[in-house]
């Protein structure tokens, strides 16, 4: 098998935050089958890890592991993109340390403090800006958040600006101070609710309806440019338009969220005809993706790396676009808001948009990382069946929640006389918790699959086989 020498030795500082990446990711998961499980039995672990708890856990974990692929991603790629060595890689290497400890800390603090305690003890009562979903994090955490992605956009802004510049990477910055910019917006706690959750819908919507867009359609147009050899010039004229429709009707799209907040009723107009055209740009970058490896140009040995990269357009259509279009018109949306619709869209969407972009940033750089142009064909085929055990999984899960939400709104929210109360739909809704956690098990064992593709060898008959090779006319 070929060994690889990195040209820009940088590049290796992606290593540990890919590492941290997957480990936090089956943390996620652990706490994510605690939940279905406290659904099903009220006083699982209970008082330790009560249902709160293990929620916040399981959210804050998500968008860590997420930051963590993301970063790691950026100065993988960065480097290759400007054509130079990274500004400062013992910088990057400092600033994973300083984000692993807090973030290792703050998870530590919601599992042994009491959850108001820990907001006295970190100074939520000289800047208030805990208790709110998503963004439960305690001041220092939060403070320690802007200036780790501070010192992670001056690194790679700073290798930027002094190499060659892309549409990949120009994009990638982009969404990445987007990202740190929309985060500001976590510290904006108004008296009033209608505010409130008007300026946190412009750090979790903006966000994954927004600027990660434009860190997906980076990421993905990078593999599809490595594992195609499709040209460039290409590549860079789909990701201009996916970025121009996904930021159109993402900013925009911003206003499903403010139907019945008490803002004014020309949000439901606005949002639900931009909302209406979110699909759009995930349905380009099917086409996109599908498109690219029709016309590759080289056969590349990391197919694994294709599958992630195919997957992510497909699933991230199907998440964050029709299950996101399902439930987004202000008329629907008065029925299946909150409801375990919302959940599924929600689990879809994250898994086939950005978890997968990470893997597959993680399927293409790691390998080369270690020394070798791709795994070899027995760790290839284990990582492709994690990919399907995963997405059937998810798929299991999804359709569970899906039917527990039509379900859900029929029983308590339609009727207008002889409506179930909450507690007693939740008693109908038994059987679709218990597929959720069964599609919750076969997820975890795909992630497990995808761990174990790490630590197999080739084959005796692979040793001294090629790894690639060019694709004929």
């Amino acid at each position: 098998m070929t060994t690889i020498t990195l040209k820009y030795k940088s590049q290796s500082v992606a290593k540990p935050y890919f590492i941290a990446a997957i480990g936090l990711f089956v943390g996620q998961i652990v706490f994510g089958l605690t939940l279905g499980l406290q659904y099903l039995i009220g006083d699982l672990m209970f008082p330790a890890i009560p249902f709160n708890i293990a929620r916040m856990v399981h959210t804050n974990l998500l968008i860590v592991w997420l930051l963590f692929g993301f970063m790691g991603s950026a100065y993988w790629l960065i480097p290759e993109e400007a054509e130079t060595e990274l500004h400062s890689p013992f910088f990057a290497k400092l600033l994973f340390w300083v984000f692993l400890v807090a973030g290792a800390a703050t998870i530590l603090g919601y599992l042994l403090v009491p959850y108001a305690k820990l907001a006295e003890l970190t100074g939520n009562d000289l800047l208030q800006t805990m208790g709110r979903e998503f963004l439960e994090q305690p001041l220092p955490t939060k403070v320690g958040i802007v200036l780790v992605c501070l010192g992670f956009l001056f690194n790679i802004s700073m290798t930027v600006l002094k190499g060659r510049k892309t549409a990949i990477s120009l994009v990638l910055l982009m969404g990445l101070w987007g990202l740190a910019l929309m985060f500001l917006f976590a510290f904006v706690n108004p008296g009033n609710l209608v505010r409130d959750k008007m300026y946190w819908w412009f750090v979790v919507h903006l966000w994954v309806e927004g600027t990660w867009e434009l860190i997906l359609g980076a990421l993905l147009a990078y593999v599809l440019i490595k594992t195609t050899g499709v040209d460039r010039e290409v590549i860079d004229k789909w990701l201009y338009l996916i970025v121009t429709m996904a930021l159109v009707t993402g900013i925009l799209g911003t206003g499903h969220h403010f139907f019945f907040i008490g803002l004014p009723g020309y949000w439901h107009w606005v949002g639900s005809v931009f909302s209406a055209l979110e699909p759009i740009p995930f349905f380009m970058m099917t086409l996109f993706a599908f498109n690219m490896v029709q016309r590759r140009k080289r056969e590349h040995p990391n197919q694994a790396a294709v599958l992630w990269a195919v997957g992510t357009a497909v699933m991230g259509f199907l998440g964050a676009g029709l299950w996101g279009f399902i439930h987004t018109l202000s008329p629907v949306n008065y029925y299946t808001h909150g409801s375990q619709i919302t959940a599924a869209h929600g689990h879809l969407a994250f898994y086939g948009a950005y978890v997968l972009v990470v893997i597959a940033m993680i399927s293409y750089a790691m390998p080369l990382l270690r020394g070798r142009e791709a795994n070899c064909r027995r760790a290839q085929g284990v990582e492709m069946w994690s990919f399907w055990i995963m997405t059937i999984g998810m798929g299991v899960m999804v359709l569970a929640l899906t039917g527990a939400g039509v379900l859900q709104v029929w029983l308590q929210r339609m009727p207008t006389e002889g409506a179930m109360g909450f507690m007693a739909t939740q008693d109908q809704l038994r059987f679709f918790y218990w597929v959720r956690v069964g599609g919750g098990v076969m997820f975890l064992a795909g992630l497990l699959t995808y761990l174990s593709s790490f630590f197999i060898g080739p084959a005796a008959d692979e040793q001294a086989a090629p790894v690639g090779r060019l694709r004929t006319a």
